[in-house]
C-alpha cells in the first residue's frame, strides 16, 4: 500500500487527502481485493469499474459490504462506514452471495480449537449481526435454543429477559420452516396424487441411469452431512444453511443426480428450489440491512428495540 503523503497535511492537498477515505473493493466470488482512496460513494463507483476493469455493459454496479452484503447506496451511511471497509462490486442483474471470502469461512471455523463449543461461534455471529439468524441452519437454529438462558447471556453481553426473547424468536423461525415444510409435502402428495390418476406417471429407473456419465474421474463435491440431508429430509432446503444452498445449487447436476440415485429432472427441482430459498433468505438480509441505510447509523439497530420488534410482531 503507498504511503500516505506529507505528515503535515498543509495546504490544499493535505486537506484533500484527509478527506479521502480508503477502501477495498472486490468482484464477486473473487478473493483478490484492490485498494482505493475515494471521497465518496459515487467516486468508489466509478473506481471500482476501472480498477476491476468491468465491462460497460455491466453497469451500473451495486455496491455492497463484503462482510454481510449490506446494498452501500447511501452517501451519508458510506461516509460513516470506517476506513478499509471492504466492498463487493455486483455487475447488473448478479446476487451477491458470501461465494467470495465470507462463506470460505468454513474451513477456518473447522479448524477453531474443538474445545470450543459450537454455540458460541454461532452466538458471536448473532452478536455482530442478528439478521445472521435468517442464513443459519435448522441445527444451528436448535442449538441456540438449547442453550440455557444465562450463559447465552453471558456471552452475548445481554440480561437475560432480552436472551429469552431472541431464544423465542429463534424458535418462530425454526417452526416457520417447518410449515413451510409440511405445506410443501401436502403439495407434493396432491401432485403425485394427480399423476396416478391421470396415469401420467412412467417408470424411469432406466432412464436415470442413461443420461448419467459414468466417468469415475467426476467426483461429487458434497459431504456426507449434506448428501444425508437431501436423501432424508423432506423439503432438504428448508434444513439447510445459506452455504450449503449454494454448494448445492452450483454442483453439477448429473453428478449430483448419480450421487442421490435421482433422476435430472428431480435433481434439477431441488437445485431450483435451492436457489430459491437462498435467494429469499438474502432478500431478507438485505431488507434488514437497509434500515440501518435508513437510519443512517453505522451499528445494527439497538437489541431492545429490534426484539421489541419482534415480540409485537
Amino acid at each position: 500500500m503507498a504511503a500516505a503523503g506529507p505528515r503535515d497535511g498543509g495546504g490544499e492537498g493535505g486537506a484533500a487527502l484527509a478527506s479521502r477515505k480508503q477502501c477495498l473493493i472486490r468482484r464477486n466470488h473473487e478473493r483478490e481485493q484492490h485498494g482505493v482512496a475515494v471521497s465518496c460513494l459515487r467516486e468508489l463507483r466509478s473506481k471500482a469499474c476501472d480498477v476491476l476493469a468491468l465491462d460497460k455493459t455491466w453497469e451500473p454496479i451495486t455496491l455492497v459490504l463484503a462482510e454481510d452484503g449490506t446494498i452501500v447506496d447511501d452517501e451519508d451511511y458510506f461516509l460513516c462506514l470506517p476506513a478499509n471497509t471492504k466492498f463487493v462490486a455486483l455487475a447488473r442483474n448478479e446476487k451477491w452471495s458470501n461465494g467470495g471470502t465470507a462463506w470460505l469461512s468454513r474451513e477456518s471455523t473447522d479448524e477453531v480449537d474443538a474445545s470450543e463449543e459450537k454455540w458460541k461461534h454461532l452466538a458471536r455471529q448473532l452478536k455482530d449481526d442478528l439478521s445472521s439468524i435468517i442464513l443459519m441452519s435448522e441445527e444451528d437454529l436448535q442449538v441456540l435454543i438449547d442453550v440455557p438462558c444465562i450463559e447465552l447471556a453471558e456471552e452475548l453481553s445481554q440480561s437475560q429477559p432480552q436472551v429469552q426473547v431472541l431464544q423465542d424468536t429463534l424458535q418462530q423461525v425454526l417452526d416457520r420452516r417447518e410449515e413451510e415444510r409440511q405445506s410443501k409435502q401436502l403439495l407434493e402428495l396432491y401432485l403425485e396424487a394427480l399423476k396416478k390418476e391421470g396415469s401420467i406417471i412412467s417408470k424411469r429407473a432406466n432412464s436415470s441411469k442413461a443420461f448419467v456419465d459414468t466417468d469415475t474421474s467426476t467426483k461429487i463435491t458434497l459431504s456426507d452431512r449434506i448428501l444425508t440431508a437431501l436423501k432424508e429430509k423432506p423439503a432438504p432446503e428448508l434444513s439447510l444453511d445459506s452455504q450449503d444452498l449454494e454448494l448445492v445449487f452450483k454442483e453439477d447436476t448429473e453428478v449430483l443426480a448419480l450421487a442421490l440415485s435421482w433422476d435430472k429432472q428431480k435433481t434439477e427441482a431441488l437445485q431450483q428450489a435451492c436457489d430459491q430459498e437462498l435467494s429469499r433468505r438474502l432478500q431478507q438480509v438485505q431488507a434488514l440491512q437497509s434500515l440501518r441505510s435508513m437510519s443512517k447509523v453505522k451499528k445494527s439497530l439497538p437489541w431492545g428495540d429490534w426484539l421489541s420488534s419482534k415480540r409485537r410482531k
